[in-house]
């Protein structure tokens, strides 16, 4: 374990570099080439976002640890992303609603760190926090009309939502380092942003017709290093040039 302020950087930036690294599979094989665009730029966005948190984790640490060498220098159980980020792509529509799921979270958890008393996360936060308010615009309205859509896009995003969901509860769930980061500070509460996200939630899915499963299983453990082995997979691609060639730089 690491001390909790770490871990709470290490949260948000594993979190948005796991999300990226998923995101940019889709470059080249995204639906039609609009959303080829805007996929590739949510992934730069997160990637950018994931590097910030990283460095700043590194600061922390004080041993000279950069972003590259948490991401890239690292095994799965030392990463802390939520389990959602990691979930398979799937099809289009289940990699819009994993993002939708994702973006009503982390849109108001950036807003509100902008108040952090930490001088570092809030000057992350203030960058990021209009980044994420366009990842869930963009989401939402996606999710919303795939769901009006035809028969058959409703029913992928029933599909998508069934599969998904259980991932949701980690996401607002706080633990002992939310509880501290929030009590220092530095964090805020959690139970505040879970508001915000389950409003948002609750609204789009009413009015797409969706159905949230209330008896659905809430896998839990990604933030204290416990994952699926899609996260295996995730990094065996992500870190392949660095363990084939230690210290490469470009």
């Amino acid at each position: 374990m690491y001390p909790d302020k770490l871990e709470y950087f290490l949260r948000l930036g594993d979190s948005a570099l796991i999300l990226g690294q998923q995101l940019c599979r889709w470059c080249g094989h995204a639906p039609v080439i609009e959303e080829d665009i805007a996929v590739t730029n949510t992934a730069l966005d997160l990637i950018g976002q994931a590097r910030f948190w990283l460095d700043a984790a590194g600061s922390l640490e004080g041993v000279g640890r950069t972003a590259d060498d948490f991401a890239y220098h690292r095994h799965g159980q030392l990463f802390r992303n939520v389990l959602l980020v990691e979930q398979p792509n799937g099809d289009y529509g289940m990699t819009l609603m994993r993002q939708f799921i994702f973006d009503a979270w982390h849109a108001p958890l950036l807003a509100s760190l902008v108040q952090s008393s930490d001088k570092a996360v809030s000057e992350i936060a203030g960058r990021s926090s209009k980044e994420a308010a366009y990842h869930l615009q963009r989401s939402r309205s996606l999710v919303s009309r795939l769901a009006h859509g035809t028969e058959e896009s409703h029913s992928r995003m029933q599909m998508a939502l069934d599969g998904l969901w259980p991932f949701a509860a980690e996401l607002v769930t706080p633990d002992v380092v939310d509880q501290n980061a929030a009590q220092q500070g530095y964090g805020m509460p959690l139970e505040l942003v879970a508001e915000v996200a389950s409003e948002t939630w609750s609204s789009v899915f009413a009015d797409a017709g969706l159905a949230r499963d209330p008896k659905a299983s809430t896998p839990r453990g990604g933030k204290r290093g416990q994952h699926s082995e899609h996260l295996d997979y995730i990094l065996i691609e992500m870190q392949a040039l660095q363990r084939s060639h230690p210290g490469a730089k470009w």
